[in-house]
């Protein structure tokens, strides 16, 4: 894990911890105490990583085409 607080996570980082992890949840040899902080810090980069994806979706949604079906520009999207 690093030491990066989650909301300051690009997609790639948050994606790549959250998969590692759920491999040492996986393999079960950590105590639980560690598996109740990975599973709290895996459901952090699960949320972040998800918010990441409905701003990009957002983002593609805004683009504006013209009658020929070409990007035209983007409008605003509200609360971005």
């Amino acid at each position: 894990m690093t030491d990066t607080p989650v909301a300051e996570m690009t997609f790639e980082e948050a994606m790549k911890e959250l998969e590692q992890v759920v491999g040492r949840l996986e393999r079960g040899d950590v105590a639980l105490d560690e598996s109740i902080t990975l599973y709290e810090r895996g459901a952090a980069l699960k949320k972040r990583c998800e918010a990441k994806l409905k701003e990009a979706e957002e983002k593609v949604a805004a683009i504006t085409l013209d009658g020929d079906g070409q990007p035209t520009g983007t409008k605003p999207v509200e609360g971005l």
